[in-house]
């Protein structure tokens, strides 16, 4: 019995001492790691960078819209096969977008260090136009279409419809900079912009009035924060993309370049010196007040083919412009004024912000006997000059506002124009209107003048159901007051399929529907 009850006791001993080695073999179970941590510090949406002190934030938005009578860029009909108002004439165009934006922040002895990417990926339907065959043939251009004097634009390309390209697919970076110690440096708004660029309340993109840098401007920027809402800005400002229009060299002007709006050959020079931009702002719960400064120089190319040429020297132009807004007027909870006026001399872009066109050709019908039709066209410059003569630099001055009611939690609408004036001196005149082109088409009754206003005016409703997702239908009308008058002798544009004929000088219209859904995230 003695030596059973010792197998059994062992036995036992045995099977613990196994099971307890079995359990030391088996891994620990570990804590939970906490993989994702919400960063509180600069607002909602922000997170933990896992095993940093940096916090990111991802955005962006998706957008599906679709204009009518636009020029494709959402500007209204106002130049090339758009403004031909004939059958190479798209009703309307379609664009998908998909922004995406990364945003990360740390902090640091010296404050936060920020950096911001935003691109986008788009797809716009292009159009066709006249190739200028006996036969009518068209070409299809997947870079929105023709110029106002009827060519293929820049990057325009002519493309088998069924071979799967007809389309204006691209990708954008439209911002990219680094925040540091009170300095900007890459690719930012303009600190000459308002706070709402050129969107006073509207979707539409053609208002003039203002400067604009939607998609970005290179830079070098020192801020300083006064404290009390008070902030200035000093930025060095790279011109080359946004802040040109055209240096016109008249004597490489040409019949069909003045009907596009062209006064002669673009002829800029090398970057050699960056925009001076400066900007005070007052920012308060009543809204804010700002004035911003711009010198830009213009620096051309040569008068001839080569160095030995000459040039005219360079001329340095300038922008000022003052904005406001004011917040929750008596109309309602929410409800916004926002207006800016500006004045340029020899930087016209601080005025026609950097998605207008700068050259215009419209048409319309005529029941005049003897004459096709009714033309507008008109072209913008920094400047104006002739072979051994100096450069004549543009004015222009202009405003543009909105005012904004919220009728709901849901619904809100916005009435919105602009109005601006571009204006060359006698000099200037002098050298357009008494080239030999000009001559050549002058027609019966006709005056020269370069001079144009051109003003905007629309409406926009926006419906939000739920947070985030906004369906919005915009209407725009523009007008374009040529100061030409009388008779042309047009000698033709095959890319817009426009005759050889008379046309009688008339100021023209144009009027477009934006209709936009877009989600942001």
């Amino acid at each position: 019995m003695n030596t059973i009850k010792s197998l059994v006791l062992g036995s036992a001993a045995a099977l613990v001492a196994m099971s307890g080695a079995q359990a030391a073999d088996l891994p620990i179970k570990a804590k939970a790691v906490e993989y994702v941590k919400v960063c509180s510090l600069y607002g909602a949406g922000f997170y933990y960078i896992p095993g940093t002190d940096t916090c990111i934030k991802l955005g962006g938005y998706l957008r599906a819209e679709t204009s009518f009578a636009s020029n494709g860029q959402y500007n209204n009909a106002v130049n090339g096969v758009s403004g031909a108002n004939n059958r190479l004439s798209n009703y309307f165009y379609s664009r998908a977008r998909q922004d995406l934006n990364i945003d990360t922040r740390t902090a640091t002895e010296y404050g936060v260090v920020r950096t911001y990417f935003d691109a986008t990926f788009t797809w716009t339907s292009g159009t066709y136009g006249g190739t200028g065959s006996a036969a009518g043939g068209t070409a299809y251009s997947s870079a929105i279409g023709l110029n106002a004097a009827g060519t293929a634009t820049a990057g325009a390309t002519s493309v088998n419809p069924t071979d799967g390209g007809i389309a204006g697919g691209s990708l954008g970076v439209y911002y990219a900079f680094i925040q540091f110690a009170g300095f900007t440096m890459g690719k930012a708004v303009s600190q000459f912009d308002a706070p709402w660029t050129n969107y006073p309340g509207n979707n539409f993109d053609g208002l003039w009035g203002g400067g604009g840098t939607v998609t970005g401007v290179n830079q070098f920027t020192y801020t300083a924060d006064f404290g009390s809402g008070i902030t200035a800005a000093i930025s060095a400002q790279d011109a080359t993309q946004y802040y040109q229009t055209n240096l016109w060299k008249v004597s490489g002007i040409t019949a069909a370049g003045i009907i596009g709006g062209a006064y002669g050959s673009n002829s800029y020079g090398g970057n050699v010196a960056p925009d001076i931009v400066g900007m005070v702002r007052v920012d308060q719960a009543w809204g804010l007040f700002q004035a911003s400064f711009a010198a830009h120089d213009n620096h051309t190319g040569y008068y001839g083919a080569s160095e030995t040429s000459g040039h005219p020297g360079d001329k340095w132009g300038w922008a000022a412009q003052l904005a406001l807004s004011i917040k929750n007027i008596p109309t309602g909870p929410g409800d916004t004024i926002s207006i800016q006026g500006v004045y340029t001399n020899g930087a016209s872009r601080y005025n026609a912000q950097s998605l207008v066109p700068t050259t215009y050709a419209m048409y319309g019908g005529s029941s005049t006997p003897g004459v096709y039709g009714t033309l507008a066209f008109a072209g913008l410059s920094d400047s104006v000059y002739v072979n051994g003569g100096e450069q004549q630099l543009t004015t222009t001055y202009g405003f543009r506002g909105a005012y904004t009611h919220n009728w709901s939690p849901t619904w809100n609408s916005a009435i919105y124009g602009s109005w601006a004036a571009v204006s060359y001196n006698n000099t200037a005149k002098g050298l357009i209107c008494g080239s030999a082109a000009m001559t050549t088409i002058a027609g019966a009754g006709f005056t020269c003048n370069p001079d144009f206003n051109i003003s905007s005016l629309g409406v926009i409703t926006r419906w939000t159901p739920v947070k985030n997702l906004t369906f919005s239908a915009d209407v725009a009308w523009t007008n374009l007051d040529q100061k030409y008058t009388g008779n042309i002798a047009y000698p033709g544009s095959a890319g817009i399929a426009k005759p050889a004929a008379t046309y009688q000088l008339k100021d023209q219209n144009s009027v477009s529907l934006l209709l936009r859904a877009q989600r942001n995230f």
